[in-house]
């Protein structure tokens, strides 16, 4: 039988490590000069370095050491005086080289820390992720396997690589063993990440795409019985690229986990991969330890040992932590801990502050895209941040309601409008007739047949009983097709009736 989710937590403590891999948005690779533009034509980006060939020797890229001491200075690090590169030696068929320059023992950066906020059943707590390092490295490059059902290697007729990413500048941030998050483990896992994105995308050192492969995260998982010490064999699911994803990637190792240790069976140390259409996760090789690796120093490159001035400038320039500036931007708005939340969690406080600098009311911004945007999103089964529509085209609409050119409902239709791909809110308009109706000789015609239609409840409203108004403004707004202002049918009825809100 299989065991739900509060079965694991009643019996066993998970324990997380997760690895986050960061793209960096430098113009040129790590160590050569191509270019890094995401999206060329395969192969089109390369050169003797990156490609490996004999004699090609690699220089290191001066932001991207930059960038990386940013990273470590914004997740509290020490930056250490002396670091230096070292090879990763493992067979990977899109590794040029056949080794990897990465650091080991001797990291840019660290002993960090970041502190994320989630809802408890207690209410709100914060919980510590402790950062063992920051290190510089280079990314692979690109597998496509053709043919099968799978898309992967086993089955396909034939493998093609792109070595356009081999050699793009990758920051991998490393925590420290996570004990103590409980049932919250999932929440926890996906909040740091999270939070670690709103961080990165603050330096402005990547543009955090976890749809790209310019933010992916590795889950490790294990499991100890609750008041032991010991610790229980991890596994660890490879690059998840979204953060329900690592949500769901980290809950149901838990849950396989738990089964086969129920089961009398042992965890195997191995790597597997997030499947987003079952959220389960499927083996994939045997987990290497350090030694496996065969670290030994990069030769043909000098160490890192980056000047205290330099460091302490980079400290001084950083920008508001996301945090100190999601609080700050809750007391503008004056916004309840309840909706600011929804906010984070639905992932979209960026673009309402980008739709309120834009013109829109912080509640009006709020509404929109927690309301009908989030409802077409769950409709689609899609993240909001994915559908078609921007803060540009929301606060256009927010202000063509204020304006009275569009009433709520108008609106919506033009949400859905934009969200299908018919253009921008002015197209939609044009293109689908909408206008509110603002003619009062208009809307005294639709009234006056409304109370023809049904003369008894417009007696009821004439004796004093105004719910009775709701049934003859529904007529009105179906007689102009939704394109009178709701109110304005209200006050006109009541008046053309002898009666008044008061």
């Amino acid at each position: 039988m299989s065991l739900t989710y509060d079965d694991v937590v009643a019996k066993y403590e998970p324990v997380l490590g997760l690895e986050v891999h960061v793209e960096l948005n430098t113009n040129s690779k790590m160590f050569c000069g191509c270019s890094t533009i995401f999206g060329a034509e395969p192969n089109t980006q390369t050169c003797p370095v990156c490609l490996a060939l004999p004699g090609a020797l690699p220089t290191v890229n001066e932001k991207a050491i930059e960038s990386t001491i940013k990273i470590g200075l914004a997740l509290n690090c020490s930056i250490a005086p002396f670091s230096r590169f070292a090879r990763k030696n493992y067979f990977y068929p899109d590794m040029p080289k056949n080794f990897q320059i990465s650091q080991y023992d001797e990291p840019i950066c660290v002993n960090g820390y970041v502190d994320v906020e989630i809802e408890t059943d207690e209410g709100p707590k914060v919980f510590r992720i402790e950062v063992e390092r920051v290190h510089m490295e280079e990314d692979t490059g690109k597998s496509l396997h053709v043919g099968g059902a799978t898309g992967r290697i086993h089955g396909a007729e034939y493998s093609l690589l792109d070595y356009n990413r081999a050699g793009i500048p990758l920051v991998e941030i490393v925590t420290k063993i996570v004990p103590g998050t409980g049932k919250y483990a999932p929440e926890v896992a996906k909040a740091y990440v999270a939070e670690l994105r709103d961080i990165l995308r603050s330096l402005g050192v990547s543009d955090v795409k976890m749809e790209q492969g310019s933010l992916r995260c590795d889950a490790n998982v294990s499991l100890r019985l609750i008041g032991s010490d010991v610790l229980g064999t991890r596994s660890e699911t490879k690059n998840v690229n979204s953060l329900r994803s690592v949500e769901r990637a980290i809950r149901g190792e838990m849950i396989r986990h738990a089964e086969r240790l129920n089961n009398g069976e042992r965890v195997v140390q191995e790597t597997r991969h997030f499947q987003e259409d079952t959220g389960l996760t499927r083996s994939g090789r045997s987990k290497e330890q350090a030694e496996d690796y065969r670290y030994f120093p990069e030769p043909d490159l000098v160490p890192v040992a980056p000047d205290a001035a330099w460091i302490e400038q980079l400290r001084a320039a950083l920008p508001e932590r996301p945090s100190i500036h999601r609080k700050r931007l809750q007391e503008q708005w004056a916004v309840p801990d309840k909706e600011m939340s929804a906010m984070i969690n639905a992932d979209v406080l960026d673009v309402v502050e980008a739709t309120v600098a834009l013109g829109a009311e912080p509640a009006k911004a709020r509404s929109w895209w927690l309301g009908e945007i989030s409802r077409i999103a769950n409709e689609k089964d899609v993240a909001i941040k994915d559908l078609p529509i921007s803060a540009t085209d929301v606060a256009e609409i927010v202000a063509l309601v204020n304006t009275g050119d569009l009433t709520d409902k108008l609106a919506r239709q033009v949400v859905e409008g934009v969200i299908a791909g018919e253009g921008k809110p002015t197209a939609v308009i044009a293109a689908r007739g909408i206008k509110v109706v603002n003619d009062d000789s208009a809307l005294m015609a639709a009234i006056e047949r409304a109370c023809a239609g049904q003369p008894e409840t417009a007696q009821k409203v004439r004796d004093g009983h105004l719910p009775a108004a709701g049934a003859l403004i529904g007529m009105v707004m179906k007689d102009t097709k939704g394109q009178a202002d709701a109110a304005k049918v209200r006050a006109l009825l009541l008046a053309h009736l002898g009666q008044s809100e008061g």
